[in-house]
């Protein structure tokens, strides 16, 4: 009798779906983004409007992903929805795209985010110090110590994610409440100390303004960026039904509740001027707010955050490319599941290997830029990915429905069609270099599939 394959265990409720939905959103983008908004849109309550009309863009695209991920309570979310809606190709080339730029890249900015910022308290894994340096021909190559202390996070978290899953997701959900906590201190006391700006949030709305809202509304989106996470650990969720859209949405809105709050406390900090010529904002903010040693408690929490960041990414991304493997559309060694943790131990380690590599090189900054246009056009994809699965399989249970369907997926779809029309006005170059990135996908599935239809034969 041949032994039972080890699966996946569902052991994921809709808290810990809420905290890495949290925890995967929040990373240094409401402490830095602030700043081109306020630049594109220097209007109090056009910036708040902003983030608002964001989040309720974002949530339903969690409306909309929360039906999916129900219909398929399966390990990589995006992954079955698309190789349902379309076929296996476009659930390959989503997978295949996130291992080599899309998920991978963004593990790898999200290390040497966390090295930057270490290196401002341990100044040995400070991006200026040098380790090494490595001539190649008229380029050099420089270990810092930025560098290594991304990898080290990665490998970190890694092993307690082999622990298992409930592991992985105690320590992402105890960094996500300490960024929480520390982001409601900042909201609480700024909200209510005597603050050197009075927001007008009713001044004449400017000149051009809609122009300029559709400008910011770029950078806001991208603000929520990795709300989708929880759908990629979809096969690890128990009572799936229930608890991936409970999950989904009630993160969605906690981070569109925070989004808000912590805005409406930097325009009470910083007049707008200020604020669109201040990188670190948060910083900045809590500066002027509490005095100068405030800054540097801020730049502990950005480190939090990242690091909180980073390991929601590390334990649901690691989830699309063990069933692609087990699909027989990618190395078949990815498909193991650890006998006795239940973890895709062989998907981590290769996604952490190919991460640090990105890291150790510095070239993830350049390819991120090749496959923010693909990664968007998977966005849509998903999106309309419903109304396809909605027609071809009427008779599919679905646990839970999309409130407001067909116009909350529309919303989204037109969300994520004008951030593709952005990225491509804005980095034609490299839009088509990313698509040209999925195109070598193409040579790869064929050869994946032959090998699998041969082994079926034989």
């Amino acid at each position: 009798m041949r032994p039972q394959t080890p699966t996946l265990v569902r052991a994921l409720g809709a808290w810990d779906g809420a905290l890495i939905t949290i925890g995967a959103v929040l990373g240094t983008a409401i402490f830095l983004t602030p700043a081109d908004i306020a630049r594109s849109l220097p209007h109090a309550g056009l910036i708040l409007t902003a983030w608002i009309v964001g989040g309720l863009l974002t949530l339903a695209g969690a409306l909309t992903y929360a039906e999916m991920g129900a219909m398929f309570p399966r390990a990589g979310g995006m992954y079955h929805f698309l190789k349902e809606a379309y076929g296996p190709l476009a659930g390959f080339l989503f997978g295949w795209g996130s291992f080599l730029v899309i998920m991978s890249g963004g593990i790898a900015a999200l290390a040497a985010g966390f090295g930057e910022y270490l290196g401002g308290f341990l100044p040995f894994f400070s991006t200026k110090h040098v380790l090494a340096s490595l001539p190649i021909g008229t380029w050099t190559w420089n270990l810092s110590g930025g560098r290594v202390a991304g990898v080290l996070a990665i490998a970190f978290l890694t092993a307690v994610n082999f622990a298992g899953v409930k592991e992985g997701a105690w320590v992402q959900n105890l960094v996500t409440i300490l960024k929480i906590g520390s982001l409601a201190a900042l909201a609480g006391v700024g909200l209510f100390i005597s603050a050197p700006v009075r927001p007008d949030l009713a001044a004449p709305l400017p000149a051009g303004f809609l122009a300029a809202f559709g400008v910011a509304m770029i950078s806001v989106l991208w603000a929520y960026d990795g709300w989708y996470c929880f759908a990629l650990s979809a096969g690890e969720v128990r009572d799936p039904g229930r608890n991936i859209p409970r999950g989904l949405i009630l993160g969605t809105a906690a981070v569109l509740v925070i989004y808000g709050v912590i805005n409406f406390v930097y325009l009470r900090a910083l007049p707008i001027p200020v604020l669109a010529q201040t990188p670190r904002v948060g910083e900045a903010a809590a500066q002027a707010l509490f005095g100068a040693g405030a800054a540097r408690l801020v730049s502990a929490a950005i480190l939090v955050s990242i690091f909180g960041c980073l390991s929601a990414n590390i334990l649901t991304c690691s989830r699309i490319y063990q069933p692609m493997a087990q699909d027989g559309l990618f190395f078949r060694s990815l498909a193991r599941i650890d006998p006795r943790h239940r973890v895709p131990t062989a998907s981590l380690l290769a996604q952490a290997a190919w991460a640090s590599v990105l890291v150790l090189s510095g070239t993830f900054e350049q390819l991120y830029t090749y496959v923010v246009f693909a990664e968007v056009l998977f966005y849509a994809a998903t999106g309309a990915a419903l109304y396809v699965l909605r027609r071809a399989q009427p008779q599919t249970p679905r646990p839970y429905r999309c409130w407001g369907y067909p116009w909350v997926p529309a919303l989204f779809i037109l969300s994520s069609l004008a951030l593709m029309a952005n990225t491509l006005k804005e980095r034609p170059t490299e839009s088509l270099i990313g698509l040209g990135l999925l195109v070598l996908g193409l040579p790869a599935y064929a050869a994946w599939r032959r090998a699998g239809i041969r082994r079926l034969v034989e």
